[in-house]
């Protein structure tokens, strides 16, 4: 409905997985998992009122994978201090919007990803009018840092990002999620592997 949706289908593509546009709830039916791409997180609010698509998502994120790209992490959140945002609770985090600045100020940056204790991999991080976790709960799993505060966090089969990973034409966000045969993969786990 909004947001570049194109670099994520282009994203999958690449990696093999097919991937489809879901604008009303009768297109969840035909999906493993979801990327709620950035955006603008109150027109996205009001969008998937518009399109009756609040209570599809939040139930077809209760058994399938969903990853949140910047104001898509918004919509994840369990809170978020903007009573125009209504988001779907995926993630026990307080999300505070627009929190690294205006579109004026974004910033590539580079940071430290840990996937498991063994493997750390550093990657550019585009942060855009970025949303900035100040709050998570016991079962959120940090996977980066960007000035001491999480720019990627993962719980069960919920993913949420603060940047745009598919800016920078970095995939392994999505494998984590959706890609079986990556060894990023997580199985649903709260666990992230790789070798």
């Amino acid at each position: 409905m909004q947001g570049d949706f194109a670099l994520h289908h282009r994203v999958f593509f690449r990696l093999g997985i097919e991937s489809v546009p879901v604008k009303v709830p009768s297109d969840l039916d035909s999906i493993d998992g979801l990327v709620i791409p950035g955006g603008e997180s109150t027109t996205l609010s009001l969008l998937i009122n518009s399109f009756e698509l609040r209570e599809p998502l939040i139930n077809f994120g209760k058994d399938h994978p969903v990853m949140g790209i910047c104001a898509g992490l918004i919509m994840m959140a369990k809170e978020v201090p903007d009573e125009r945002v209504q988001p779907f609770g995926f993630l026990n985090i307080t999300v505070d919007r627009n929190a690294y600045g205006r579109q004026i100020e974004s910033s590539t940056e580079m940071v430290k990803y840990h996937f498991n204790s063994n493997t750390e991999i550093e990657l550019a991080t585009t942060l855009i009018r970025a949303p900035k976790i100040s709050e998570m709960g016991d079962d959120i799993q940090v996977l980066g840092e960007f000035n001491g505060s999480p720019v990627a966090v993962i719980s069960g089969h919920h993913l949420g990002l603060s940047f745009h990973p598919e800016l920078d034409e970095i995939d392994i966000f999505h494998q984590i999620l959706f890609d079986p045969s990556s060894k990023y993969y997580t199985k649903k786990s709260n666990q992230v592997y790789a070798t």
